[in-house]
């Protein structure tokens, strides 16, 4: 897997599973948190996503709440001049539903029975201010990974997309609608959902498709590393059009500062993000 950061002082950071390509901002940075979205379908999306959390960072409070144990970005030799520095980085992946107890993610995020048993599946991971240090979430917004129902990595292809079964029906969100035939179109409008640098929820739209692969398009959208399996949504309809797997690499080192700052381009440069369709997984068609 590419590592997510080339400098080892944050190489600590809780983004093994999501190394498989690192993104960057395009642009102005446009990610907000979930509280301070003026878009409500937005909000609403954000409900059926998911971060992939480390069981052993998931400590019990009682009374039905669970912490999530994480250190903050500044405190891993990202710059404390960056946004959202001092919020807890947690999540490893993203995911979202697709059905009462299905959950998509990147392929290079769940491979195995092993990693399937290693993780949870959090959602409601998000925060209420953007100075917010912890965060806490209801037991019951945890979910284990049953099965892997399907988990495909192929360098050749480079098709990248994990299904997998969750250990109990989700019964309390939307099960996210999503495309099954066709692709979108170059210039279309998307925002993605999901946790870069493995921070609380994140929205961010401003992005449009750039290209069409055979089983990807790439797109300027503003993610990191930690947004692995990220729905792609339609940012008119609300559909998920793909899952986001691979990018530029996100953090660049300010020798200024001695620490490492976004890797900001222009919104029309860089390689773009890759992103693989939806209508990939056989399962959902």
């Amino acid at each position: 897997m590419k590592l997510l950061f080339v400098f080892a002082l944050v190489a600590s950071l809780p983004l093994s599973a999501s190394t498989k390509g690192v993104k960057v901002i395009y642009g102005e940075d446009n990610r907000v948190d979930v509280v301070d979205s003026t878009n409500a379908m937005y909000v609403e999306l954000s409900k059926s996503t998911a971060g992939m959390v480390s069981k052993s960072d998931i400590v019990p409070e009682g009374n039905g709440m669970v912490k999530l144990r994480g250190g903050s970005l500044s405190s891993r030799g990202i710059c404390s001049s960056e946004r959202f520095a001092t919020q807890p980085s947690v999540a490893n992946c993203s995911g979202f539903l697709v059905g009462e107890d299905l959950l998509v993610t990147a392929g290079h995020c769940v491979r195995s029975a092993s990693d399937c048993r290693r993780w949870k599946w959090v959602f409601d991971y998000k925060v209420e201010s953007e100075d917010q240090t912890s965060v806490s979430v209801e037991e019951s917004s945890v979910y284990g990974c049953k099965e892997v129902v399907n988990s495909v990595l192929s360098r050749s292809s480079q098709d990248d997309f994990a299904l997998i079964k969750l250990d109990r029906k989700v019964t309390d969100r939307r099960i996210l609608d999503y495309r099954r035939k066709g692709q979108i179109s170059v210039g279309e409008k998307l925002v993605v959902i999901g946790h870069p640098s493995g921070l609380p929820t994140k929205i961010a739209d401003g992005s449009t498709v750039r290209s069409l692969k055979t089983k990807y398009f790439q797109a300027d959208l503003d993610t990191y590393g930690g947004n692995s399996g990220s729905a792609v949504f339609n940012a008119a309809t609300g559909v998920v059009e793909g899952i986001l797997v691979r990018g530029e690499t996100d953090y660049v080192r300010d020798s200024r500062q001695g620490c490492m700052v976004s890797n900001v381009v222009s919104q029309n440069a860089g390689r773009g993000e890759d992103v693989t369709y939806i209508t990939n997984i056989p399962e959902l068609q």
